[in-house]
């Protein structure tokens, strides 16, 4: 039974919740109101799409993220999955502190805030949560941005024009000036277009803070994420200089 979400996050008019029920355990999903009714419960299903045929691509990092196509249009669904010393107990497995506090959930709503201020996000599109006793598991699907590549996969094939770190310091600066704390800034969840287009992907427990040190934090984050990918070349592709272009445009 589909009900309009109404508290704890954005306008009723922006997500429908609908409830779910199985043998796999019970929860619900989310969906943008821009997809109407078009999702459904199949749709946070790898298989369902694998036996459509309808698989395009899979991208890495803890959990391979699945890209689908469905009526010309191409999507991203990510099943969350643990990093850390957290991942040796469990690699899927989070615990339930109520729906409001569901991962899933929390990020649909940061995209969905972000999305509608203009910045570049990837369009949100559904979540799920599937609870069973005291943990639950949870899924996030969102459109491809076509065209793009990590900020990683990038710097593999050479280096980055300087105009390129500059378009990466504005961008990260547009998120900073929103109040958008990103968790895990790093070189994989930034992604280019033509090399000067950049996004912002994975919102996975980012939020909105007042302006203080976590910038900070954010930009060195980034820098170790940079500087771990250097350290397995033999020319670094973010160096001084590089990096003081992308902070001059940050700034």
């Amino acid at each position: 039974m589909a009900a309009l979400l109404n508290r704890d996050g954005p306008r009723s008019e922006q997500l429908r919740r609908t409830a779910l029920r199985g043998p796999a355990g019970h929860g619900a999903w989310f969906t943008a109101a821009a997809f109407g009714s078009e999702v459904g419960a199949p749709w946070f299903e790898p298989r369902y799409w694998i036996s459509r045929g309808a698989v395009v691509g899979k991208y890495g990092g803890r959990g391979t993220a699945l890209v689908f196509e469905h009526r010309g249009q191409r999507y991203v669904l990510r099943h969350y999955r643990r990093g850390g010393l957290a991942a040796f107990f469990s690699h899927d497995d989070y615990l339930w502190l109520g729906e409001s506090r569901a991962r899933p959930v929390a990020e649909l709503r940061v995209l969905l805030e972000l999305h509608a201020a203009g910045l570049p996000v990837p369009a949100p599109v559904a979540a799920r949560y599937l609870r069973s006793g005291a943990t639950y598991r949870a899924d996030l699907i969102t459109l491809q941005l076509p065209g793009t590549y990590s900020l990683a996969a990038r710097l593999d094939q050479g280096e980055l024009s300087l105009a390129g770190w500059q378009a990466v310091g504005r961008c990260i600066r547009r998120f900073h000036d929103h109040g958008l704390c990103h968790a895990d800034l790093n070189a994989h969840n930034i992604l280019l277009r033509n090399d000067e287009e950049v996004f912002l992907v994975d919102f996975d427990r980012a939020r909105r803070r007042r302006p203080g040190l976590w910038r900070d934090a954010n930009l060195a984050r980034l820098r170790r994420s940079l500087d771990a990918l250097d350290d397995t070349r033999r020319s670094r592709r973010c160096g001084a200089a590089e990096w003081q272009c992308l902070l001059a445009a940050w700034l």
